[in-house]
Protein backbone atom coordinates (compact mmCIF):
# COMPACT_ATOMS: atom_id res chain seq x y z
CA UNK A 1 0.00 0.00 0.00
CA UNK A 2 3.03 2.18 -0.43
CA UNK A 3 5.87 3.20 -2.74
CA UNK A 4 9.28 4.35 -1.56
CA UNK A 5 12.87 4.99 -2.52
CA UNK A 6 15.92 4.44 -0.32
CA UNK A 7 19.10 6.05 -1.63
CA UNK A 8 22.65 7.23 -1.00
CA UNK A 9 24.28 10.40 -2.33
CA UNK A 10 27.02 10.08 -4.93
CA UNK A 11 29.69 10.97 -2.36
CA UNK A 12 28.27 8.52 0.17
CA UNK A 13 27.76 11.19 2.84
CA UNK A 14 23.96 11.30 2.80
CA UNK A 15 21.37 8.54 3.07
CA UNK A 16 17.63 8.91 2.86
CA UNK A 17 14.15 7.51 2.36
CA UNK A 18 11.13 9.06 0.66
CA UNK A 19 7.73 7.38 0.91
CA UNK A 20 4.11 7.95 -0.09
CA UNK A 21 1.03 5.88 0.67
CA UNK A 22 -2.75 5.64 1.07
CA UNK A 23 -2.07 4.94 4.73
CA UNK A 24 -2.12 7.19 7.78
CA UNK A 25 1.34 8.53 8.72
CA UNK A 26 3.41 6.16 6.59
CA UNK A 27 6.42 8.35 7.32
CA UNK A 28 6.22 7.29 10.96
CA UNK A 29 6.59 3.59 10.11
CA UNK A 30 8.45 3.03 6.85
CA UNK A 31 11.84 4.84 6.99
CA UNK A 32 14.99 4.42 9.02
CA UNK A 33 18.48 5.74 8.29
CA UNK A 34 21.83 6.26 9.98
CA UNK A 35 24.54 8.64 8.80
CA UNK A 36 27.33 6.97 6.81
CA UNK A 37 25.72 3.58 7.53
CA UNK A 38 22.64 3.18 5.32
CA UNK A 39 18.88 3.40 4.99
CA UNK A 40 15.95 0.99 5.27
CA UNK A 41 12.31 1.09 4.16
CA UNK A 42 9.85 -1.49 5.54
CA UNK A 43 6.36 -1.59 4.05
CA UNK A 44 3.36 -3.70 2.95
CA UNK A 45 2.79 -5.53 6.25
CA UNK A 46 5.40 -3.42 8.03
CA UNK A 47 7.88 -5.16 10.31
CA UNK A 48 9.22 -2.38 12.52
CA UNK A 49 12.04 -4.63 13.73
CA UNK A 50 13.52 -4.48 10.22
CA UNK A 51 14.53 -0.88 10.89
CA UNK A 52 16.76 -1.43 13.92
CA UNK A 53 17.93 -4.88 12.83
CA UNK A 54 18.73 -3.69 9.32
CA UNK A 55 20.74 -0.71 10.54
CA UNK A 56 22.59 -2.93 13.03
CA UNK A 57 23.65 -5.23 10.20
CA UNK A 58 24.64 -2.31 7.98
CA UNK A 59 26.70 -0.88 10.84
CA UNK A 60 28.89 -3.99 10.76
CA UNK A 61 29.53 -3.65 7.02
CA UNK A 62 27.03 -6.22 5.72
CA UNK A 63 26.08 -5.55 2.08
CA UNK A 64 22.52 -4.42 1.31
CA UNK A 65 21.60 -7.66 -0.47
CA UNK A 66 22.80 -9.70 2.48
CA UNK A 67 20.88 -7.50 4.91
CA UNK A 68 17.69 -8.12 2.93
CA UNK A 69 18.39 -11.84 2.73
CA UNK A 70 19.06 -12.08 6.45
CA UNK A 71 16.02 -10.12 7.53
CA UNK A 72 13.51 -11.97 5.38
CA UNK A 73 15.01 -15.40 6.09
CA UNK A 74 14.45 -14.90 9.82
CA UNK A 75 10.90 -13.56 9.41
CA UNK A 76 7.96 -16.01 9.18
CA UNK A 77 5.84 -13.14 7.83
CA UNK A 78 8.20 -12.39 4.94
CA UNK A 79 5.70 -13.34 2.24
CA UNK A 80 3.59 -10.30 3.17
CA UNK A 81 6.52 -7.88 3.53
CA UNK A 82 8.29 -5.43 1.31
CA UNK A 83 11.75 -4.08 2.05
CA UNK A 84 14.37 -1.77 0.54
CA UNK A 85 17.93 -1.32 1.79
CA UNK A 86 20.93 0.83 0.83
CA UNK A 87 24.34 0.49 2.50
CA UNK A 88 27.32 2.84 2.74
CA UNK A 89 28.63 1.46 -0.57
CA UNK A 90 27.46 -0.77 -3.38
CA UNK A 91 24.10 -1.62 -4.91
CA UNK A 92 20.82 -1.28 -3.09
CA UNK A 93 18.57 -4.30 -2.60
CA UNK A 94 14.82 -4.85 -2.45
CA UNK A 95 12.40 -7.64 -1.50
CA UNK A 96 8.74 -8.12 -2.39
CA UNK A 97 6.97 -11.02 -0.73
CA UNK A 98 4.79 -13.18 -3.01
CA UNK A 99 1.64 -12.36 -1.03
CA UNK A 100 1.97 -8.56 -1.36
CA UNK A 101 -1.09 -7.08 -3.05
CA UNK A 102 -0.59 -6.32 -6.76
CA UNK A 103 0.85 -4.51 -8.46
CA UNK A 104 3.90 -5.07 -6.30
CA UNK A 105 7.61 -5.13 -7.08
CA UNK A 106 10.89 -3.28 -6.93
CA UNK A 107 14.16 -2.45 -8.61
CA UNK A 108 17.62 -1.58 -7.33
CA UNK A 109 20.95 -0.24 -8.56
CA UNK A 110 24.09 1.50 -7.38
CA UNK A 111 23.11 3.39 -4.23
CA UNK A 112 19.32 3.10 -4.59
CA UNK A 113 16.31 0.81 -4.31
CA UNK A 114 12.69 1.48 -5.27
CA UNK A 115 9.73 -0.64 -4.21
CA UNK A 116 5.95 -0.46 -4.03
CA UNK A 117 2.77 -2.45 -3.54
CA UNK A 118 -0.90 -1.90 -4.37
CA UNK A 119 0.38 0.36 -7.15
CA UNK A 120 -1.29 1.53 -10.34
CA UNK A 121 1.27 -0.59 -12.20
CA UNK A 122 4.98 -1.19 -12.79
CA UNK A 123 5.24 2.25 -14.38
CA UNK A 124 5.24 3.75 -10.88
CA UNK A 125 8.51 2.07 -9.93
CA UNK A 126 9.92 2.89 -13.38
CA UNK A 127 9.04 6.56 -12.95
CA UNK A 128 10.63 6.78 -9.49
CA UNK A 129 13.77 5.08 -10.80
CA UNK A 130 14.05 7.30 -13.86
CA UNK A 131 13.53 10.50 -11.88
CA UNK A 132 16.17 9.45 -9.36
CA UNK A 133 18.71 8.55 -12.02
CA UNK A 134 17.99 11.74 -13.98
CA UNK A 135 18.08 14.07 -10.98
CA UNK A 136 21.77 14.13 -10.20
CA UNK A 137 21.97 17.93 -10.42
CA UNK A 138 19.49 18.39 -7.57
CA UNK A 139 20.38 18.61 -3.88
CA UNK A 140 19.91 15.21 -2.28
CA UNK A 141 16.62 15.87 -0.40
CA UNK A 142 15.09 17.55 -3.46
CA UNK A 143 16.24 14.65 -5.62
CA UNK A 144 14.40 12.17 -3.39
CA UNK A 145 11.31 14.37 -3.45
CA UNK A 146 11.44 14.63 -7.27
CA UNK A 147 11.54 10.84 -7.50
CA UNK A 148 8.51 10.60 -5.21
CA UNK A 149 6.65 13.18 -7.31
CA UNK A 150 7.37 11.13 -10.44
CA UNK A 151 5.87 8.02 -8.89
CA UNK A 152 2.84 9.98 -7.76
CA UNK A 153 2.31 11.35 -11.27
CA UNK A 154 2.61 7.82 -12.69
CA UNK A 155 -0.34 6.65 -10.61
CA UNK A 156 1.19 5.89 -7.23
CA UNK A 157 -0.86 3.89 -4.77
CA UNK A 158 -3.89 2.73 -6.76
CA UNK A 159 -6.18 3.34 -3.77
CA UNK A 160 -5.36 7.05 -3.62
CA UNK A 161 -3.24 9.42 -1.55
CA UNK A 162 -2.98 10.10 2.15
CA UNK A 163 0.54 10.49 3.56
CA UNK A 164 4.17 11.05 2.64
CA UNK A 165 7.50 11.34 4.41
CA UNK A 166 11.12 12.30 3.83
CA UNK A 167 14.06 11.32 6.03
CA UNK A 168 17.66 12.35 5.23
CA UNK A 169 20.71 11.87 7.45
CA UNK A 170 24.23 13.28 7.26
CA UNK A 171 26.97 13.20 9.89
CA UNK A 172 26.61 16.46 11.89
CA UNK A 173 24.07 17.62 9.32
CA UNK A 174 21.32 18.30 11.87
CA UNK A 175 20.41 21.53 13.60
CA UNK A 176 23.54 23.51 14.55
CA UNK A 177 25.63 20.42 13.84
CA UNK A 178 24.36 18.78 17.03
CA UNK A 179 22.83 15.72 15.34
CA UNK A 180 22.75 13.73 12.12
CA UNK A 181 19.12 14.25 11.02
CA UNK A 182 19.30 16.70 8.14
CA UNK A 183 15.62 16.43 7.11
CA UNK A 184 12.76 14.64 8.87
CA UNK A 185 9.41 15.78 7.44
CA UNK A 186 6.04 14.07 7.41
CA UNK A 187 2.60 14.71 5.98
CA UNK A 188 0.39 12.32 7.90
CA UNK A 189 -3.08 12.90 6.42
CA UNK A 190 -3.59 15.13 3.38
CA UNK A 191 -5.39 14.94 0.00
CA UNK A 192 -2.16 15.76 -1.87
CA UNK A 193 0.61 14.68 0.51
CA UNK A 194 3.57 14.69 -1.90
CA UNK A 195 2.89 18.27 -2.95
CA UNK A 196 2.49 19.26 0.69
CA UNK A 197 5.76 17.51 1.50
CA UNK A 198 7.39 19.67 -1.17
CA UNK A 199 6.04 22.80 0.51
CA UNK A 200 7.46 21.68 3.85
CA UNK A 201 10.84 20.90 2.30
CA UNK A 202 10.96 24.36 0.70
CA UNK A 203 10.25 25.94 4.09
CA UNK A 204 12.83 23.71 5.76
CA UNK A 205 15.42 24.70 3.15
CA UNK A 206 14.62 28.40 3.61
CA UNK A 207 15.09 28.22 7.36
CA UNK A 208 17.85 25.67 7.76
CA UNK A 209 19.66 25.48 4.43
CA UNK A 210 23.36 26.25 4.39
CA UNK A 211 24.21 29.70 2.98
CA UNK A 212 25.98 29.83 -0.37
CA UNK A 213 29.43 31.30 0.44
CA UNK A 214 29.64 32.88 -3.01
CA UNK A 215 26.38 34.75 -2.48
CA UNK A 216 27.11 36.25 0.95
CA UNK A 217 27.18 40.05 1.15
CA UNK A 218 29.56 42.07 3.31
CA UNK A 219 27.80 44.00 6.07
CA UNK A 220 29.56 47.30 5.40
CA UNK A 221 28.69 50.76 4.09
CA UNK A 222 25.15 51.51 2.92
CA UNK A 223 24.06 47.85 3.28
CA UNK A 224 25.08 47.83 6.94
CA UNK A 225 23.18 51.10 7.45
CA UNK A 226 20.08 49.67 5.80
CA UNK A 227 20.21 46.45 7.85
CA UNK A 228 20.64 48.44 11.07
CA UNK A 229 17.62 50.58 10.22
CA UNK A 230 15.51 47.54 9.37
CA UNK A 231 16.50 45.82 12.60
CA UNK A 232 15.59 48.92 14.59
CA UNK A 233 12.12 49.03 13.07
CA UNK A 234 11.75 45.28 13.74
CA UNK A 235 12.48 45.87 17.44
CA UNK A 236 16.12 44.76 17.49
CA UNK A 237 18.17 47.98 17.53
CA UNK A 238 21.92 47.88 17.15
CA UNK A 239 23.45 48.48 20.54
CA UNK A 240 26.95 48.48 21.88
CA UNK A 241 27.32 44.76 21.03
CA UNK A 242 27.15 45.63 17.35
CA UNK A 243 25.28 44.75 14.18
CA UNK A 244 25.97 41.01 14.28
CA UNK A 245 24.43 40.77 17.75
CA UNK A 246 21.28 42.65 16.71
CA UNK A 247 20.97 40.57 13.56
CA UNK A 248 21.38 37.40 15.61
CA UNK A 249 18.65 38.51 18.01
CA UNK A 250 16.23 39.15 15.15
CA UNK A 251 17.18 35.96 13.28
CA UNK A 252 16.57 33.86 16.38
CA UNK A 253 13.00 35.13 16.54
CA UNK A 254 12.50 34.48 12.82
CA UNK A 255 14.08 30.97 12.99
CA UNK A 256 16.81 31.98 10.54
CA UNK A 257 19.77 31.62 12.89
CA UNK A 258 21.24 28.73 10.89
CA UNK A 259 21.83 31.14 7.98
CA UNK A 260 23.93 33.65 9.91
CA UNK A 261 27.60 34.33 9.08
CA UNK A 262 29.50 36.91 11.17
CA UNK A 263 30.20 40.14 9.29
CA UNK A 264 28.14 39.06 6.28
CA UNK A 265 24.52 38.44 5.37
CA UNK A 266 22.83 35.74 3.33
CA UNK A 267 20.64 37.30 0.58
CA UNK A 268 17.79 35.04 1.75
CA UNK A 269 18.06 36.55 5.24
CA UNK A 270 18.28 40.06 3.79
CA UNK A 271 15.20 39.52 1.63
CA UNK A 272 13.21 38.24 4.60
CA UNK A 273 14.31 41.21 6.71
CA UNK A 274 13.30 43.63 3.98
CA UNK A 275 9.89 41.99 3.58
CA UNK A 276 9.12 41.93 7.30
CA UNK A 277 10.27 45.52 7.92
CA UNK A 278 9.50 47.21 4.57
CA UNK A 279 9.36 50.81 5.81
CA UNK A 280 12.74 50.88 7.53
CA UNK A 281 15.04 51.35 4.54
CA UNK A 282 18.02 53.57 5.26
CA UNK A 283 17.33 57.13 4.17
CA UNK A 284 13.52 56.81 4.37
Amino acid sequence: MTFSIVARSADGLLHGVAVASKFLAAGALVPAAEAQVGAVATQAHVNLAYRSQGLALLRTGVAAADVVAGLVAADPGRDDRQLGVVAATGDGATWTGPRCHPWAGGQAGDGWAVQGNILAGPQVVDAVRDAWLGGGELPFPQRLLAALHAGDRAGGDRRGRQSAGLLVVERHGGYAGTGDTLVDLRVDDHPDPVTELGRLLATHTLLFGKPDPAALLDLTGPLADEVAALLGTAGHPVGTAGLDDALGSWAGVENLEERLVPGRIDPIVLDHLRRTAPTARAGD
